[in-house]
């Protein structure tokens, strides 16, 4: 007999008509939303739109109040949390590391959900941290403390116990958060590599429109706890799209390096009063000012 809701679709996970949210608060109100295997997801959304408390849904952090969640076909909160982590990953928005803890023994802690009672580190155990490590390019960072690491190793090095983990469906909350724009990057290319090499299911929550439409393969774009549209960048992010979400004038040009939609926005101080951009316009620039032109600017002439 099958469980419930898996006849929907083949996909190892998936919602099926959740309600979140948190005390009295709801966040998401009977949403759907399948996770596709083999793809990189790149979830956005303006903030509170309810990203975050799906992913956490996803990973069995946050039970529904209505609603389900379906992995590999069975209800996940009617399996076991050791049994979760060994077939999904997690890295949480702001992870925080123990005082002073190593790297190698960080990312060894991705195999606690391997431990047996009688036997807590194996070949196996061994063989999986290094790796994961491997995998990361955070090899040559085993021995240093997390704490003195620069935020995109840091990043780097969660990944890589999430990765120790060896399940091959990774939810990633924000990982490239206070990260500057190589490190940025650096993490994203890590994570296309683990997906296009290692064939890992990926769901990663962004901000960044662009990074988003250049690195995942499947966008869902959400507002107000509902999912406004989904499907492959190219086909779901225009300037329409852009302007229900986040409602943001915006010019969606090629990328020049990826051909993927590229999010220019516009601002007020680029249009001219009276001016009303239709999608997929350009728009006129106003003249900026040139700086103080008073009586004591350099270059005034008024008193002369």
């Amino acid at each position: 007999m099958r469980s419930p809701g898996s006849n929907v679709d083949d996909n190892r996970l998936r919602a099926e008509r959740v309600t979140l949210g948190y005390d009295r608060l709801t966040v998401v109100d009977q949403l759907d939303f399948t996770v596709p295997d083999g793809e990189i997801t790149a979830i956005i959304g303006p903030n509170a739109c309810g990203k975050s408390t799906l992913l956490k849904a996803l990973a069995r952090l946050l039970r529904p109040s209505d609603g389900q969640v379906v992995l590999d076909g069975e209800l996940i909160h009617r399996v076991p949390t050791k049994e979760v982590a060994r077939r999904l990953g997690l890295l949480p928005q702001t992870p925080i590391a123990p005082p002073g803890i190593l790297v190698v023994d960080l990312v060894a802690r991705g195999r606690t959900p391997h431990q047996r009672l009688f036997q807590q580190w194996s070949e196996d155990d061994e063989r999986a941290v290094r790796a994961a490590l491997e995998a990361t390019d955070t090899t040559d960072l085993a021995d240093r403390p997390v704490d003195q690491l620069s935020g995109g190793q840091r990043q780097r090095v969660w990944i890589a116990m999430a990765l120790a983990q060896e399940t091959d469906l990774l939810l990633l909350d924000e990982p490239t958060t206070f990260l500057d724009i190589a490190h940025q990057i650096d993490v994203l290319d890590l994570v296309l590599r683990l997906n296009c090499e290692g064939g890992r299911t990926v769901v990663v929550v962004l901000h960044d429109l662009n990074l988003a439409c250049r690195y995942a393969s499947h966008v869902v774009a959400m507002r107000d706890g509902r999912i406004v549209t989904a499907g492959a960048p190219t086909d779901v992010i225009d300037a329409a799209t852009v302007g229900e979400v986040f409602g943001l004038d915006a010019v969606v040009i090629a990328d020049p390096v990826s051909n993927t939609p590229l999010v220019v926005p516009i601002g007020s101080h680029h249009r001219r009063t009276g001016d009303s951009p239709s999608p997929g316009s350009t728009p006129r620039a106003i003249q900026r000012p040139r700086g103080r032109r008073g009586p004591d600017a350099p270059g005034d002439r008024s008193d002369r």
